[in-house]
């Protein structure tokens, strides 16, 4: 063998450290320590870092993509927060996410429960906390374990759980608080603000423990709420029905004019991604219509990019697209939202608010 070493165009001297987390540090201090590791970590890091970015810049315009289970799974309040916080400009999300944020504004609450039969709840730390209908239920398929639960009149997302009877209160919300201001052809954003006004308003009135939430937050603070695939929802299917027998309607085309003006007018622009599907393609594509592209993007998502899926394209295969500049800054962090997310803003959140100290 040869004792000289290759040329090197690709390798550069940086040797991997090893995390070493402590008693007592900060969300900020471990992010550090992630950096210094690779795979998942060295990409939170990134995340991380980008998100900073755009969250920092006054003159950068945050688009703020949010699917999945995030409301019911306890990421409400964490949304809330960087709307209050001036950190959102602009809010898409789905039906779901708005359906179960209202339930939570005007009293409703979703509940520890458990995925399977042979699934613990929060808190079960052994044979000995085990429920004492457990030993009744022995054998219990995952199939009779929902036939159960549907019996009870409790719907499952994983292992939260979700009485029916809060989808009544919401009915009567929306039939008695929302839809009767809006008789008449209105925008899907023009409800989302609607829907905000009224649940802030019956949280007050009715005094309700939990804050009113995250369409509650958008209105109070004037950021636009979009939600394209609104009728995939119990919010839709309500606002269906009552437009069956009323004037109100929606009209599903103009929030792409207001979306698309946003992201027009941005001196710069950054895209902040959880989950895929709709609310991710929606915040993307808005750069097809625009002279540049997003400077920053980052997303967290467990779908994996090998299928072609969109949920799991990379922010490089949108670089092809010319949704982000060529010279952007993007991160993909694939794992648990419920895990990532409140990581990384609590970093993010660390590293401006310290500096501002």
């Amino acid at each position: 063998m040869s004792d000289e070493t290759p040329a090197r165009e690709e390798f550069s001297h940086d040797p991997i450290g090893h995390a070493r987390p402590r008693a007592g540090m900060t969300v900020g201090e471990l992010a550090e320590e992630y950096g210094r590791a690779g795979v998942g970590a060295a990409d939170l890091h990134r995340a991380i870092g980008i998100t900073t970015s755009m969250f920092e810049e006054e003159e950068t315009r945050v688009f703020f993509g949010l699917a999945g289970a995030m409301v019911p799974t306890g990421m409400r309040q964490l949304v809330v927060d960087l709307i209050r916080d001036g950190y959102v400009d602009a809010l898409v999300t789905t039906g779901a996410n708005l359906t179960h944020d209202a339930i939570e504004g005007i009293g409703g609450k979703h509940h520890h429960g458990r995925a399977g039969p042979n699934d613990r709840r929060v808190g079960d730390s052994g044979a000995g906390d085990v429920d004492d209908h457990d030993h009744e239920r022995g054998g219990e398929t995952l199939r009779e374990h929902d036939e159960r639960l549907r019996d009870e009149w409790v719907d499952r997302i994983y292992n939260v759980y979700l009485p029916q009877e809060h989808f009544t209160l919401l009915e009567e919300h929306l039939r008695e608080e929302v839809f009767p201001e809006l008789e008449r052809t209105v925008t899907i954003r023009e409800l989302t603000a609607e829907l905000g006004r009224a649940t802030a308003e019956v949280n007050d009135r009715e005094g309700v423990e939990e804050d009113a939430g995250i369409a509650a937050a958008a209105f109070e603070e004037d950021v636009p709420i979009y939600c394209p695939a609104i009728q995939d929802s119990v919010l839709g299917l309500q606002a269906w029905i009552y437009s069956q027998t009323s004037a109100f309607s929606l009209d599903a085309l103009s929030d792409m004019t207001h979306l698309n003006d946003l992201a027009y007018e941005a001196e710069r622009a950054g895209a902040f991604v959880v989950g895929g599907g709709v609310p991710k393609n929606y915040v993307l594509q808005t750069m097809l219509v625009t002279p540049t592209a997003y400077d920053y993007a980052v997303q967290l998502t467990m779908d994996s990019p090998s299928t072609g899926g969109l949920s799991g394209a990379t922010l490089d295969e949108a670089r092809s697209w010319g949704k982000i500049e060529k010279a952007g800054e993007n991160a993909s962090v694939y794992a648990d939202a419920t895990i990532t997310l409140p990581l990384v803003v609590a970093a993010a959140r660390e590293r401006i608010e310290g500096r501002d100290q």
